[in-house]
């Protein structure tokens, strides 16, 4: 029937007054504290910065091919094999070895079972390297499918440093994704001007420790590096004391003894035990802090640091020693980052979607009001009433999760509304139906509604479903609007089958015995 409890009145009216408040909110001063959540605006709707980031995995494919070089020649040395003119050259791994020995290596090195010189991957059926022989020359480099596992390990370690520097920046409803097996995707709304965060981004960040020496810089176990102005220079040793890898936080501090601002660290257990004996030994030595093949600074060492705290002294403003915390913090890129394309969506672009969205918003919601009033009389009212609720509830729940509304976002909202009339249209020609067959008034809307249901789920479940499909298979703008609709579908059933449901049995149960109109 059309009765409602007591209990079940409360929490429709409670949920609804709840969510409204959160809808409220959005029009309240910025100063109002209590419960203080706002839906924040896409990169198309209130301008900001758009940037398209590729990784070059390449220094990543020598890295990996110098640890390999350093296996080889350790399994070689292990297996008494000969080998000779052992080097890297174009991205490749070549030796000579003996007739007698190739047949060995071959075996070892396409062995499927616990192959610790190439690994088999099980996901690509393949071997990480691929090789081959000319003339008892043996070359070997990656395969497509080790190149594969290379770029999406870097793209993925690369996407969390992105997230994690952007994040610590503090802008708002930051986009990150990635774009195949190279790129990542930045938006960030509000943002005029990317000049920080292109700078942010474009260091890799990594950060070591190592003596200055005296030695030549024709040396092995030397290089001949700069200071950040570009004409100081310095030989520093090849050996590194720390890495970027052993610090667990940094900040950025005001030295008032010599009144300037600097970067104070701190390191895990094994980066305080290498860093003390290395400042034991070191005592009366220049040791070098650089970043991204640049010595930031190179203080003497009075004595020895066995605490696990440091700092870095520069020429540093507040913001550049900030910065430089953050970026130690969030840790170095695996590989470089270019940017490859920059947009700056300006305000005004902003501004004209959000009233276009706005202006086609109020008029097809209008339009559906008034034609649900010309088509049902009272019951058009309660629909249109419906509608109202329907979507304060809708943007109350995105209020709650701060979600992030684009402008294919407000096109869910839109079409949410059409969803809600489709439903009572459904619901009220059902009732109708009813009415022809059967006198009693709270029969036959209850009726109306029983068997109005099942025609009125199926159509929102599945598209219910297809947001969800959406969703996780869409990114941006289309997971934005997959989210708009999924949500105006929930609501739109609740408005329906609990508050128009009970408006209507209020008035029917009051007008039992008299003749309704629908």
């Amino acid at each position: 029937m059309l009765y409602f409890s007591k209990l079940k009145i409360i929490f429709i009216y409670l949920l609804i007054i709840f969510l409204s408040y959160f809808t409220i909110l959005n029009f309240l001063s910025p100063n109002f504290k209590f419960l203080n959540k706002k839906i924040n605006l896409g990169l198309d709707l209130q301008g900001g910065s758009y940037l398209l980031l590729e990784v070059d995995s390449n220094p990543i494919v020598l890295q990996k091919l110098q640890s390999k070089f350093s296996d080889l020649k350790k399994y070689f040395k292990n297996q008494n094999i000969e080998i000779s003119d052992i080097k890297i050259e174009n991205n490749q791994i070549q030796f000579q070895i003996e007739d007698s020995s190739i047949n060995t290596f071959i075996n070892a090195f396409t062995n499927e079972n616990d192959n610790s010189l190439n690994n088999y991957l099980n996901q690509y059926k393949a071997f990480e390297f691929d090789h081959t022989i000319d003339n008892n020359k043996i070359f070997i480099n990656y395969s497509k499918y080790g190149i594969i596992e290379i770029k999406n390990s870097t793209i993925d370690q690369a996407l969390e440093i992105v997230r994690r520097r952007i994040d610590e920046v503090g802008t708002n409803e930051p986009n990150i994704l990635k774009r195949g097996n190279e790129r990542i995707l930045v938006e960030l709304p509000g943002l005029d001007d990317p000049k920080r965060i292109k700078n942010l981004l474009g260091k890799t960040a990594n950060l070591s420790f190592r003596f200055i020496t005296d030695q030549d810089s024709s040396d092995f176990g030397s290089e001949k590096m700069f200071f950040e102005d570009g004409i100081e220079e310095a030989i520093v040793s090849k050996r590194i004391i720390l890495s970027g890898d052993n610090l667990i936080d940094a900040q950025p501090r005001m030295d008032n003894q010599a009144n300037q601002t600097v970067v104070t660290f701190s390191m895990d257990r094994l980066g305080t035990k290498k860093f003390a004996k290395a400042t034991i030994d070191g005592v009366g030595k220049r040791l070098a802090i650089i970043l991204d093949n640049k010595i930031i600074s190179a203080p003497v060492i009075r004595e020895a640091i066995t605490g696990g705290n440091g700092q870095i002294s520069g020429n540093f403003t507040f913001q550049s020693a900030t910065d430089l915390a953050l970026l130690l913090r969030s840790g170095a890129l695996p590989a470089p980052l270019s940017i490859i394309e920059e947009r700056t969506v300006g305000p005004d672009l902003g501004k004209d979607s959000i009233d276009a969205g706005t202006i086609a918003l109020i008029i097809g919601f209008i339009l559906v009001n008034i034609f649900m009033l010309l088509r049902y009389k009272l019951f058009g009212l309660i629909a249109d009433l419906t509608l109202v609720v329907n979507l304060f509830l809708l943007v109350g729940i995105l209020t709650i999760f701060e979600a992030t509304l684009t402008l294919p976002g407000i096109a869910g909202i839109i079409l949410t509304v059409g969803m809600a009339v489709d439903a009572n249209v459904l619901i009220f020609e059902r009732i109708k139906e009813e009415m022809k067959v059967e006198k009693n008034n709270l029969i036959a809307f209850d009726g109306g509604y029983k068997r109005a249901r099942t025609a009125v789920l199926d159509a929102n479940i599945t598209t219910l479903i297809a947001a969800v499909i959406l969703f996780f298979f869409g990114s941006g703008p289309v997971k934005g609007f997959a989210i708009t609709l999924g949500i105006g579908i929930v609501s739109t059933l609740f408005s329906v089958f609990y508050f128009a449901r009970h408006l209507t049995s209020v008035y029917v149960s009051k007008n039992k015995d008299k003749t309704i109109t629908l």
